[in-house]
């Protein structure tokens, strides 16, 4: 469910004219929906187990109005690098809601989450565990740990989002886990509470999730056995989302609540999920604006001028996101390319997709665009930022100004051969 709506013919975020936003803002622009950012964290944080710690996945879309959104209706957060970590802190996070994760974290990241005092690192190599050891024991302070394993389970998602198979780059394989664990409590500075997995993004079959939490499950009862007191599970995130309008939807968070329910009953183990997409995707629009209407030898394009700097989510993995008209009345259907500024090919949104018929200066709305968005976005071509706006009941606000031409250009620097 998102608050993106048609009100007389004219698209609405909440109580909010996406047409009046456009006209002061200019376009594109990314528009945010605090009642769908509220609602999603909501419905996941009932359908998992009471006492979970939900922390929301920086990466999807690190708008500190975002983040403290999302912060004061509980969420922690789940951060990927220094950057993240601060944002996270500066929307409002609490250290101990805070799970650090990503595959190289380097010497200043580890001691500067090691000064916050984070609930969780979630360690993803040998290597990494032992400089680890060695700035916490530097400190006099002990680093709060799970390890991340890579359980060999294959997600069935986009192979570039894929992290769970035994050739990704992510955790470590899970038989080395006993091993592991004995070397944690050999090292300084260095207490192991639990184990984590993350197979993927865009899951949209709940068995995948469901065979890696078992082998989870599984080994956290084998290191009990050993004499760890292991205390946690951090089952990651990736659950899909609706980017098809009238197409099968992936399965509810309350389907995945109640596997996930089944299957932890009785383990004592206090889970943690890192949900992103499921939050922000639906919750955020990127609306843009018609240059022209080109007739080509062999089809027709619609050339908006958002472009793959300003999502570029079809580009880099062939996603759909559907795009829809802000002013809905008295269109007759066509078929476009749908296509962006940008001097690539892969500039392209849709492919022959079939839209009410648009006009050069209309509005257009692609949908599905709060994750993963603004987050990916450059300034290739020398296209300044896109802004964005939170919208709350009848409130709005920018939350992220864009850049102008001039504050681009002010962030170089001339050597003085050439100055």
């Amino acid at each position: 469910m998102n608050h993106f709506d048609y009100r007389d013919g004219v698209l609405h975020a909440e109580e909010v004219s996406v047409a009046t936003i456009a006209a002061e803002v200019g376009t594109p622009v990314y528009i945010y929906s605090t009642a769908t950012l509220l609602r999603h964290f909501q419905v996941f944080a009932e359908a998992v187990p009471e006492g979970s710690l939900v922390a929301y996945a920086v990466k999807a879309n690190g708008n500190l109005a975002v983040i403290r959104t999302l912060a004061e209706a509980g969420a922690g957060a789940d951060v990927v690098s220094q950057g993240e970590l601060r944002r996270a802190l500066a929307g409002g996070v609490s250290p101990d809601k805070i799970v650090f994760s990503g595959v190289g974290k380097t010497a200043e990241e580890l001691s500067y989450a090691l000064e916050q005092g984070i609930f969780s690192i979630n360690v993803e190599s040998e290597p990494e565990l032992e400089a680890l050891s060695v700035i916490a024991a530097s400190k006099g302070v002990t680093a709060s740990i799970a390890i991340r394993v890579n359980p060999d389970v294959d997600a069935r998602t986009h192979a570039k989002i894929s992290t769970g198979k035994g050739e990704n780059k992510f955790g470590v394989p899970i038989d080395r886990m006993p091993d592991l664990a004995k070397r944690c409590a050999e090292l300084p500075g260095i207490s192991l509470k639990g184990i984590a997995v993350h197979i993927g993004s865009q899951i949209t079959d709940l068995g995948p999730l469901e065979a890696a939490y078992g082998r989870v499950f599984d080994m956290c009862e084998t290191l009990r056995a050993a004499g760890h007191a292991v205390e946690r599970a951090d089952l990651g995130g990736g659950l899909g989302v609706p980017y098809v309008m009238n197409a099968p939807h992936p399965p509810l968070p309350s389907d995945y609540g109640q596997m996930v329910r089944r299957i932890s009953a009785g383990k004592n183990l206090r889970l943690v999920f890192e949900p992103g997409r499921l939050i922000v995707a639906n919750a955020g629009i990127l609306v843009s604006r018609a240059v022209y209407v080109k007739h080509g030898a062999s089809r027709d394009f619609l050339v908006l001028d958002a472009g793959m700097n300003d999502l570029i989510r079809p580009a880099m993995y062939d996603a759909h996101h559907d795009v829809i008209p802000v002013m809905n009345a008295g269109r007759t259907e066509q078929a476009y390319d749908v296509v962006g500024p940008v001097c690539e090919t892969g500039d392209t949104f849709a492919r022959g997709r079939v839209l009410p018929g648009f006009e050069a200066g209309d509005l257009a709305a692609i949908l599905s665009a709060g994750a993963y968005g603004s987050a990916q976005a450059s300034e290739y071509n020398a296209r300044p930022l896109v802004p964005e706006v939170l919208v709350n009941g009848k409130d709005w606000s920018v939350i992220r100004a864009r850049p102008t031409y001039e504050e681009m250009l002010a962030r170089d620097r001339l050597p003085t051969w050439l100055s």
